[in-house]
């Protein structure tokens, strides 16, 4: 599971670090690297999926009808932006270009996880994102506790 918020500094070789509690979710590929399923996310972020996780989003993708247009343009736009990537000894990622400057990412990076996933974007529009929607976090706790936000227990 992914959890938590870091921020860390892209290298001149364009890697970020992974924090170790993400590691801890990721599996290991053959040579015993960790591997990582990286794609394009919403909100101009990068999602960063672990094997497992990126297998679920496969499932469900694959339950949606294939007639559908809307599902052939997401399937083409979601999977021209997928990349596999191992971490290096040092925990390193590579973000690729395209990811990078789908993202907006130059410099500062922040590492949200969001349960499944973890999620990857510019220190500078993750500060706008969280400002924009810091005071609907009560509002939105209906998601997850149901009607009243868990106000009643």
């Amino acid at each position: 599971m992914f959890f938590g918020e870091s921020t860390h500094s892209l290298d001149a070789k364009h890697r970020v670090f992974v924090p170790k509690r993400f590691q801890e979710a990721l599996e290991r590929d053959e040579k015993g690297n960790l591997r990582v399923v990286l794609s394009r996310g919403f909100e101009r972020c990068l999602f960063l999926f672990s094997s497992a996780g990126f297998e679920d989003v496969l499932c469900r993708l694959r339950l949606q009808p294939f007639g559908a247009e809307e599902t052939r343009r997401m399937q083409r736009l979601f999977f021209a932006n997928t990349h596999y990537a191992t971490l290096d000894g040092s925990g390193r990622l590579v973000l690729p270009e395209k990811l990078r400057t789908f993202a907006g990412i130059a410099k500062e990076v922040v590492m949200v996880g969001v349960a499944d996933r973890a999620e990857v974007w510019s220190k500078a529009d993750w500060e706008r994102y969280e400002e924009a929607n810091e005071g609907d976090f009560d509002k939105l706790g209906e998601l997850l506790w149901g009607g009243d936000g868990g106000a009643n227990g």
